[in-house]
């Protein structure tokens, strides 16, 4: 959907224009951790006795925040997923990380929604012709068999996959099931009064905005106590007087039902009035024509979908907000040269992806023969198989899911921009974590898929690095020559000295190669066959053709 979804916050509302509901779609999306013991049957009953432990650990801290050791000792996990859990926590609100740790409210908040499913796929009209294309045994069994890149391709819709409208509507109903759990995590008993009487401060209040979100984020927003009606005329020089929780649980379910409301009837108009082209759920045969238009909504994500035997090309000014999703593309060379915050690779096969800065958190799943190149703050991979990644990561790789064949190396490109980009969002170079895996659980629990019993406790299979040799440096053109000139001119990531060892082998074979085609005399038939068993030679020996075209501009 173009259009930002709308709810009315109260009826108290300017009659003008209305300030409308949102799920922050962060912490759902990149916020989820395969880590069986964030897993609660009960949040509430383990939660709150949990928050209050925390309180208690972040008195005792300069910055009253929760350190990754608090927390490993409160949930009795290890200092490496504790110090996962805080930093995912503080990308999932967009704040910077450092060693100082996490809000205790906001990490409640964070790990309440560890209990999130995921919506699943809706079940594909075309059961056989699925099967037709996609029948072996694979690691996509049972999930990615209904969303099988190639059968996307074939039947030339992706109505079955879920829509960025069926995915808000999903986290509302969650939060709206569970909100009253949430609001008594963050309230407190008036004093002399016990539990029963519950209030929330405007402090408190505000810390809901880690799940939801009134306005369009980055134009008209609104902090959450300017849209409550009970906190909205508040003096700033005297502090608000709190408010009853069950007054702040009918005002949030509210605007819940309404926004529920208002994207069941866009989608209702949607369905039975004629298509259109900024849609986000169109045809795959139009997909190429809207992939070309990003929303125009500064708060959802620009969306690539649908590109199929194609080079692609998107540079800052082309994207609007500060989040990408690149979706069912195959057999395609797909160009990301701009800074974002939040980027998604899902459902692609045989396809390089370059993603220029991603200043929070990559998320790559049920892909398969992709080569990603990222510079990131962190990746998630997920479900994914026979993929390389050319990695520059300030933090440790995620592995996750079920994966096979998967293979990391250092950043091997460029482009002019890069490190103008990269210091917009926060990747230092310096630091390369690359080759520093962190396998999690095999199984997800957020998928909403059952799983047989004992699967949980199974790690994930990690990724190799791949071989020194195999190795090669990935040419981006310029397309644009002085339009888009930077200072960029060369990878800002470190080599290894196994890698920076191949790449100069490469440059030294390459010169000999570019010499001994200059002094070789042959007929132009002869230079087609020779530049045609090139192509062949190099696209198989290392998967990257780029060599080609240097020899090829020579």
């Amino acid at each position: 959907m173009s259009d930002a979804i709308e709810a009315s916050t109260s009826s108290s509302s300017s009659p003008r224009e209305s300030v409308f509901i949102h799920p922050r779609r962060e912490p759902f999306e990149h916020g989820l951790l395969p880590i069986p013991k964030l897993i609660f049957t009960d949040p509430n009953a383990t939660l709150a006795p949990l928050r209050d432990k925390l309180v208690a650990a972040a008195a005792d801290h300069p910055a009253r925040r929760v350190d990754s050791k608090a927390l490993s000792d409160a949930l009795q996990i290890s200092l490496d997923h504790a110090r996962l859990v805080v930093d995912t926590s503080l990308q999932a609100k967009s704040s910077e990380i450092d060693a100082v740790g996490a809000d205790v409210y906001d990490l409640i908040l964070f790990l309440y929604i560890q209990s999130y499913k995921r919506l699943l796929p809706r079940t594909h009209k075309d059961s056989a012709a699925v099967a037709d294309v996609w029948p072996s045994t694979s690691a996509f069994d049972g999930y990615l068999s209904a969303l099988s890149p190639l059968q996307l391709v074939r039947s030339n819709s992706r109505r079955f996959m879920p829509s960025q409208a069926d995915e808000e509507a999903h986290q509302l109903s969650y939060l709206q099931k569970h909100l009253a759990n949430i609001l008594s995590l963050l309230a407190e008993p008036v004093e002399g009064e016990g539990e029963e009487s519950l209030v929330l401060t405007m402090e408190r209040f505000e810390h809901l905005g880690f799940l939801i979100q009134f306005g369009e984020k980055g134009s008209e927003g609104v902090t959450l106590s300017q849209a409550a009606p009970f906190f909205a005329n508040s003096d700033p020089d005297m502090p608000a007087v709190p408010v009853p929780a069950a007054q702040v649980h009918d005002w949030v379910l509210q605007n819940i039902a309404s926004a529920l409301e208002h994207i069941s009837e866009r989608v209702s108009a949607k369905e039975n009035g004629p298509p259109n082209a900024t849609d986000q759920d169109v045809a795959m045969a139009d997909a190429c024509a809207s992939s070309m238009k990003s929303p125009k909504s500064a708060r959802g994500p620009s969306f690539i979908e649908g590109i199929s035997k194609s080079s692609y090309v998107k540079q800052a000014p082309d994207l609007k907000g500060s989040s990408l999703k690149v979706l069912n593309c195959h057999d395609s060379v797909i160009y990301i040269l701009a800074p974002l915050r939040f980027a998604t690779i899902y459902g692609c096969s045989d396809a390089t992806i370059v993603l220029g800065a991603v200043g929070k958190a990559v998320r790559v799943e049920h892909c398969e023969r992709v080569h990603v190149i990222a510079a990131a703050k962190r990746i998630c991979i997920a479900n994914c198989r026979e993929c390389v990644f050319f990695l520059g990561v300030n933090q440790q790789p995620l592995i996750v899911g079920d994966n096979h064949k998967l293979q990391v190396a250092p950043y091997n490109t460029f482009y002019s921009q890069l490190e103008e980009h990269m210091n917009q969002v926060g990747i230092e170079p310096t630091v390369n974590k690359w080759d520093e895996l962190l396998a999690l659980g095999v199984v997800d629990p957020h998928d909403s898929l059952s799983h047989p019993a004992g699967v949980s406790d199974i790690q994930a299979e990690s990724a190799t690095r791949l071989d020194p040799d195999q190795f090669t440096n990935f040419l981006i053109p310029n397309w644009f020559g002085g339009e888009s000139a930077g200072t960029t001119k060369d990878n800002p990531f470190p080599l290894p000295d196994a890698y920076m060892a191949s790449q100069q082998r490469n440059h030294k074979n390459l010169g000999e190669i570019k010499q001994i085609l200059r002094e070789t005399p042959l007929e132009e038939n002869r230079k087609r066959e020779l530049s045609c068993a090139l192509h062949v030679f190099l696209k198989t020996a290392s998967g990257n053709i780029r060599q080609l075209y240097c020899l090829q501009g020579d």
